[in-house]
């Protein structure tokens, strides 16, 4: 299908769902929408993903199928700088796909213009109707469970997750994809927005995917959200760890992140505690251990100094770790990812 991806002012590094649909996703994307960088390509930016023209409005768009929403800020509201994009894409006949908490098919102008244009709007994040409370089942499939946590919201949990499980398939390995959040759901395809679920049903949102495709594979990797510490987002975190029944536990930081992403008043805690943190959380729900980490070293200059901090984080955890985008897979024994997928299947 081919797409537009709205991303303005965010792009980049604020655009993690463009940015994730650019990497993994099967949408052949026509163009990025983002008024701050229009007349440039998304290879300007990021070298690593399929490439398109960034435009400043919807109606410099090519022809495309779909419009997709593909950012969401903290709280996941709707932009109103953003509808003249919104109504330019009904008026030409695309669906829409939206992860944010606003959904589109309840806007009264949206979904009068989808049903005149024979529209479909996919609000990515509304979850259906008879979830239920966890059972404490998932322990019981034949997969193996491996969950990405995190030090932070937005340090690439759901990229390493992705990254992590082709790498696997790569190398042989039958492994399935639990997405949890919108951006994983949209590559995915299906899934249940664990964000969005009444408080009871979290951990049972989480259990029902793991039950439904627990003995297809030999591994399941579960894409965690936010972080046990963040002052917003625990008890997601919390649900989606008691509801996985994870196995194994792949810890994801960006290198230099100190302070929780927007919410800088509150300092991260030193990131050997985070082990602790999860493991004794488990513990009660089902036993688990830090296995692996993630880093995310976007933001460090070199590849030599990237290794040097993938070092260090994987000193801090006592377990292998790896840039599992930086490298991309690499079997040169030097980035970590053999080690890392050695820990985890």
């Amino acid at each position: 299908m081919r797409v537009a991806v709205l991303a303005h002012g965010k792009f980049p590094d604020r655009a993690k769902t463009a940015v994730g649909l650019l990497r993994h996703s099967d949408y052949e994307i026509e163009a990025v929408l983002d008024r701050e960088n229009a007349g440039k390509q998304v290879s300007e930016f990021l070298p690593d993903v399929q490439d398109a023209p960034i435009v400043a409005e919807m109606a410099d768009a090519p022809e495309v199928d779909a419009l997709i929403i593909g950012i969401a800020p903290i709280g996941g509201g709707f932009d109103e700088s953003w509808r003249s994009d919104v109504r330019n894409a009904l008026d030409r006949g695309c669906d829409l796909v939206s992860g944010l908490h606003y959904f589109l098919a309840d806007d009264e102008e949206f979904a009068d213009l989808a049903a005149e244009n024979d529209c479909d709007i996919w609000d990515v994040r509304k979850p259906h109707d008879d979830l239920g409370v966890a059972q404490g089942i998932s322990g019981e499939v034949d997969a193996e469970v491996v969950l990405t946590v995190g030090t932070d919201c937005s340090v690439g949990k759901m990229t390493a997750t992705v990254e992590l499980l082709e790498a696997a398939e790569e190398r042989g390995a039958d492994v399935g994809f639990i997405p949890t959040g919108q951006t994983g759901i949209m590559i995915e395809g299906w899934g249940n927005p664990v964000d969005r679920v009444v408080s009871d049903f979290t951990a049972g949102s989480v259990e029902e995917m793991v039950v439904e495709r627990g003995d297809d594979y030999d591994y399941l990797f579960v894409e965690g959200q936010g972080s046990i510490v963040h002052p917003a987002y625990s008890a997601v975190t919390c649900g989606i760890l008691h509801g996985s029944m994870a196995d194994k536990l792949v810890l994801c930081h960006e290198a230099g992140r100190e302070v929780v992403h927007g919410y800088e008043d509150f300092d991260l805690p030193p990131v050997p505690e985070y082990v602790d943190l999860y493991e004794d959380l488990a513990r009660p729900v089902h036993e688990t251990e830090v296995v692996a980490g993630a880093l995310n070293t976007k933001n460090v200059a070199d590849d030599a100094a990237a290794r040097e901090a993938i070092a260090e984080f994987g000193e801090a955890i006592d377990a292998p770790a790896t840039d599992p985008v930086r490298f991309d897979g690499e079997e040169d024994g030097e980035s970590g990812y053999d080690d890392v997928l050695e820990a985890i299947l």
